[in-house]
């Protein structure tokens, strides 16, 4: 399928969920769930917690479908709520973690299960150890296939920003691949 296809079928299906069609509804999670939770899992070393995350996404998806004004950037809508919700909750844990004490590293899953099933096992492990700046604009720009203006629309910055942290990001994790080698 083109990305014109995508994108024309995509604003479809905003339409109609816009309407409040529930077979729209069910055939938008169905369609975006696993898209969503890669890019949370991405942002997340523990599956559970992703999950929840993903709950709570599309609890806020669902309610503001309605409240959706361009259909045809529903991708990035979609990511956005995404974005804002992961960052709400990584937020929360931050400040739980501040309260409880001395701030632990952030825990990286080297045995990824999701990683064993993909092509590209040690990329998803060598971004599993990059900081989540990095891991975001990656996962986004390579494996959600957004472009430049796409990303830039999701995290709220410039596309020059964009670029820049996807330099910086690339750079990052060639250097996390040749160090396992």
């Amino acid at each position: 399928m083109t990305r014109e296809t995508e994108r024309i079928r995509h604003e479809l299906l905003a339409i109609r969920c816009r309407r409040g069609e529930p077979a729209a509804l069910a055939e938008l999670v169905r369609t975006w769930e696993q898209r969503l939770f890669f890019y949370v899992r991405r942002m997340l070393a523990d599956e559970e917690e992703a999950w929840g995350v993903l709950q709570e996404v599309w609890v806020a998806v669902l309610s503001r479908i309605d409240r959706l004004r361009e259909p045809r950037c529903l991708p990035q809508w979609l990511y956005t709520i995404a974005r804002n919700t992961l960052m709400t909750h990584l937020r929360g844990r931050y400040a739980e973690r501040e309260r409880a004490g001395p701030d632990a590293p952030e825990p990286v899953d080297e045995d990824d299960p999701l990683a064993r099933y993909a092509d590209a096992e040690r990329v998803y492990a060598g971004l599993a150890r990059l900081p989540l700046v990095d891991r975001e604009v990656l996962t986004l720009c390579f494996l959600e296939d957004l472009s430049i203006a796409e990303i830039a629309e999701v995290l709220a910055i410039p596309p020059g920003t964009v670029k820049s942290r996807l330099f910086k990001a690339r750079r990052a994790l060639r250097a996390v691949l040749e160090g396992e080698g």
